[in-house]
């Protein structure tokens, strides 16, 4: 495994809160209003965390959420990963977000939610969001100098709108634009019913992609490759990623759709998260758990009922 070569992570995920100023219903990680995890990291642990990152080497830092800008000290974190060298790229829905809060700091790219073209689709899928103020942010990210892509969430309710917000994509400036199947985790795996489009409009849309794909390149970077969520459980296994996924209670996860957790930064130093990680790929609890996903993307509904390997007997059944 290529993991192996490395003597600390090629990024840093880290989902610093999971409260959110929306409640969206695709949203992969349980958040909406007021539902914060007990145990949230404190400022005084988020920021010596941003400390131990940039002095493990780690080159790159995906910081998001919930909605990460809803932390008291989300511009003190990534200030301290940027001043530290690490470069950063921000999720963001867009709905509150101050972009000056990243001014002078090294910003590989600011991500804003575009989950419909029209104020009505927008909503439905993003309650209590307002189209216009996503946009008004992508402009803003793009009047500041910085990098903006666009991530599209394709659900029952948006994905015949899929063309238009590539076309919103291209007016406001962005680079590149992010999407794939909807993945069965959180809140959408509890509404999937309402959510889940027919393979026909997934055959459709991929298409769609691909032709767009075609038309745009050198203008537009159409991201969508591994497609859906088996084809990534089988990247996955066969080439584990040099990522870490940290929680906001500091737990570190083996991979977003398993509900396996490898490590707890609140209680050892952040480097050792490293071999935790690298170690939980010869789990064959993870093994496991990685072929039943690529099997049936269904058991992705169980990825938020998080089992610390640590604390679960070698013997035991994985948790799919």
């Amino acid at each position: 495994m290529r993991i192996d070569s490395l003597s600390a992570p090629a990024m840093v995920a880290w989902q610093l809160t999971r409260d959110c100023n929306l409640a969206c219903l695709h949203c992969c990680t349980d958040s909406a209003p007021g539902r914060a995890l007990p145990g949230e990291l404190p400022r005084e642990r988020a920021l010596s965390l941003a400390r131990e990152i940039a002095e493990a080497g780690v080159p790159y830092a995906l910081i998001a959420g919930g909605e990460p800008s809803l932390v008291s000290h989300f511009g003190e974190v990534c200030a301290a990963l940027s001043q530290g060298g690490v470069w950063l790229k921000v999720e963001t829905n867009g709905q509150s977000f101050d972009v000056s809060a990243l001014r002078g700091l090294r910003v590989r790219s600011v991500q804003v939610s575009l989950d419909g073209a029209t104020r009505r689709v927008y909503a439905r899928q993003r309650p209590g969001g307002d189209l216009e103020k996503a946009l008004a942010c992508g402009r803003a990210v793009r009047a500041a100098g910085l990098p903006l892509e666009i991530t599209f969430a394709p659900t029952l309710l948006n994905i015949d709108e899929a063309g238009a917000v590539i076309d919103l994509a291209l007016e406001l400036g962005a680079f590149r634009f992010n999407t794939g199947r909807l993945m069965r985790l959180g809140t959408a795996a509890k509404l999937w019913q309402r959510l889940e489009p027919s393979q026909e409009r997934y055959e459709r849309f991929l298409a769609l992609l691909e032709r767009r794909e075609r038309e745009l390149a050198g203008r537009l970077e159409l991201c969508f490759r591994p497609f859906s969520l088996p084809e990534d459980a089988r990247a996955l296994r066969r080439e584990p990623p040099g990522t870490l996924l940290i929680l906001p209670d500091g737990r570190v996860k083996v991979a977003a759709p398993l509900p396996y957790t490898c490590f707890d930064v609140t209680k050892r130093p952040f480097l050792e998260a490293w071999d935790a990680y690298r170690k939980s790929f010869g789990d064959p609890r993870v093994l496991r758990a990685f072929e039943r996903l690529a099997a049936d993307p269904a058991s992705s509904a169980k990825a938020n009922e998080w089992v610390d390997l640590e604390s679960v007997a070698f013997d035991l059944p994985a948790v799919v």
